[in-house]
Formats: structure tokens, C-alpha cells, sequence
């Protein structure tokens, strides 16, 4: 099977940085189309392209040849099937069950409700004039230490996230610690150590030094 035509359409510091450490580290050939927010914001939005190819209008979206592939735990699986020697969902039939375990409290509990609070209160309340906001925004932060706390409980005694090899889980763990660390204003590695440890580690890889200067990051 010849290796398809990879893109990546990511937004700087935005959960596509997973997918774009993920990429780096397969070793297969890719491009990328990389989003500043300050653009998004100063033109409304995302630019047609990004929406005609997903009607969502969000990040991560991938293309592979002529299939359009979004959502991080179906891009990480096919990334995972393209460079099978990496093992990114792991080395055994249980442990790739871990990392979908992991990819679902991820992208369901901690992305999508409690960061989904943070980063969009007016979803929650349907209050237009912003009275509300600051509330969501507490329960958003308790809820985010709560996780983080959890996370942290799992992640002790452990390299990784999942058996003894760097997985797609580390890469999103990654995601989250920066948040938790910048926008959050948490003291990461005071608060939740363990998930300060796999942070760095992923932080380390080649893959992830090469992200970080692709979208300007630090």
C-alpha cells in the first residue's frame, strides 16, 4: 500500500499540536497549513478552505490524498496504522485499549466539557450579556484541577502514559499540560508532578522541539 499524501491544518498551540508531534515522529513526508489565532481573529474566523473541507470549522483537520480526516483520536489512528513500527497505540491488543481509554477521557471529559467551559462559557449559559461568564469560568478551572489531579494520580510511577513506549497519549497529555500551565495559570509541576515528568519527556523528543519552532512556540 503506497503511503498517502499528508497534510495537516493546525492552529498554533491548539490541540493539532498532537497530531503535528505525532507526524514528526512517524517519519513519513507531510505539509502543513498552520493558523495564528490573531488571524482568525482579526478575519472572523477560520478561512473558507479550512471550512469546505470541515464543516465543524476546527482543528485538527488532515487530509490523506482525497480523504479528509478530523477529530484527534481517528487522525492518531490512521497516522498510527501509517507508521505501524512506531507503535503509537501500543504494543499489545490491552495496551492499545489503554490508549483509546486515555483518547476518550481526553477528547470527551477534559477537552470538550471542561476546557469547552473555559475557552466557551456562552455555551453553557444562555445569558447573552456575559453576567454569568465568571461563574463557568470557576467551575471551569475546579473541574480542570479536579481532572488534572486524576491525571496525575494515574500517571505515577510511570515513563509513560501507556506500557514503557511514548504513545499518541503522551502527545496529547502535552496539549493539555501547556494549557494548564499558560492559559490556566496552574503551577503544573508543583501541583501534579507525574504529569509534569511526561510532560518534559514529551517536551524533550525532537519531535515535539520541531513543533514548538513550527508554530512558535515556547
Amino acid at each position: 500500500m503506497s503511503t498517502p499524501k499528508i497534510h495537516l491544518y493546525a492552529l498554533t498551540g491548539a490541540c493539532s499540536v498532537a497530531p503535528h508531534i505525532l507526524l514528526h515522529e512517524s517519519g513519513l513526508d507531510f505539509t502543513t497549513t498552520i493558523y495564528k489565532k490573531e488571524e482568525l481573529i482579526k478575519n472572523g474566523g477560520y478561512p473558507d478552505e479550512l471550512k469546505k473541507l470541515n464543516p465543524k470549522a476546527k482543528v485538527p483537520v488532515a487530509t490523506f490524498d482525497n480523504e479528509v480526516v478530523t477529530e484527534n483520536p481517528a487522525i492518531f489512528t490512521y497516522i498510527s496504522q501509517l507508521a505501524p513500527s512506531k507503535k503509537f497505540f501500543g504494543n499489545t491488543p490491552l495496551e492499545t485499549v489503554r490508549v483509546y481509554e486515555w483518547l476518550n477521557y481526553l477528547s470527551g471529559t477534559l477537552h470538550s466539557a471542561a476546557y469547552g467551559m473555559f475557552y466557551r462559557p456562552q455555551r453553557f449559559v444562555d445569558v447573552e450579556d456575559g453576567s454569568l461568564d465568571k461563574h463557568v469560568l470557576a467551575k471551569a478551572k475546579m473541574t480542570i484541577q479536579d481532572i488534572y489531579k486524576f491525571i496525575d494520580q494515574k500517571l505515577e510511577g510511570k515513563e509513560w502514559a501507556v506500557g514503557q513506549n511514548f504513545t499518541a497519549v503522551d502527545a496529547y497529555l502535552y496539549v493539555f499540560y501547556r494549557w494548564g500551565a499558560g492559559p490556566v495559570q496552574l503551577d503544573m509541576e508543583k501541583e501534579y508532578p507525574n504529569y509534569a515528568r511526561i510532560a518534559k519527556a514529551v517536551e524533550e523528543r525532537p519531535s515535539a522541539q520541531a513543533v514548538l519552532k513550527a508554530e512558535g512556540l515556547n
